[in-house]
């Protein structure tokens, strides 16, 4: 294991408790994956039995793209992880990182018939960055793989209808601002929900809103700043993801 992968095996090891900490968590389901530089495609995810809050830089299992396991573990992965993320991988060039929720709000509104309204400071950032894809069953067939990459097609945040929300990303912090936002934007609208007829914002409004909102944007960090103030967060609690 060289420098990098151990850098990119830490911070990812701090985003799993970074999910524990925020209760982003499925008991010991979904999953957050990342590239390893290098030839070929492999990527690290989450051994599976295992639960985010209990994830290291040193159980990360590494697998490539037919699902083997590049370095010996006593652990396995979960099938159901592997296809999405592998599809996506495999097909989006600047996805190096991918992250699949069942977060209660974002599972909430992936259930709802219009998905998400544009009615809030959070879904106001995202106009047009959230594609959709149909419900077809526990993710454990190879061929619904293609499906959801051409759902995908250029945008980098996906309702999977019926099931959560998944977002992709060039770095574990581009990816997590992005998901953080959706997700944000479900809460708030999960909220609203309750208390009637939520007020639309106007489209060009939104569209000026996802322009002026760069926290996606490499070149102003890109998140880097927040993942780093969460991960300080996660050292004052339990620094044992390092190992």
């Amino acid at each position: 294991m060289n420098d990098t992968e151990r850098a990119l095996r830490v911070q990812l090891a701090g985003t799993y408790r970074i999910f524990a900490m925020l209760g982003w968590t499925e008991l010991i389901y979904n999953h957050i994956t990342l590239r390893v530089p290098g030839p070929g495609t492999q990527f690290l995810i989450n051994p599976f039995g295992l639960h985010y809050s209990e994830i290291t830089a040193s159980n990360l299992l590494k697998i490539d793209l037919d699902g083997n396991l590049v370095d010996a573990s006593a652990h396995r992965f979960n099938p159901a992880g592997f296809v999405v993320h592998a599809a996506i991988h495999r097909a989006v060039a600047d996805a190096h990182c991918v992250m699949h929720t069942h977060t209660t709000a974002g599972l909430a509104v992936a259930c709802c018939e219009q998905g998400l309204e544009n009615t809030n400071f959070y879904s106001a950032q995202i106009d047009g960055m959230v594609a959709y894809h149909d419900f077809e069953g526990i993710t454990v067939r190879d061929d619904e793989g293609p499906r959801l990459v051409a759902n995908l097609g250029t945008r980098r945040l996906m309702i999977l209808r019926n099931h959560g929300l998944l977002a992709a990303g060039s770095t574990i912090a581009q990816t997590f601002a992005r998901l953080w936002t959706l997700n944000r934007a479900c809460e708030i609208q999960l909220a609203t929900a309750a208390l009637g007829r939520a007020r639309a914002i106007a489209p060009d409004v939104t569209a000026r809103c996802s322009r002026d909102a760069l926290q996606f944007d490499p070149a102003h960090g890109a998140g880097q700043d927040v993942l780093d103030a969460l991960l300080r967060q996660v050292d004052k609690i339990d620094p044992s993801y390092k190992e």
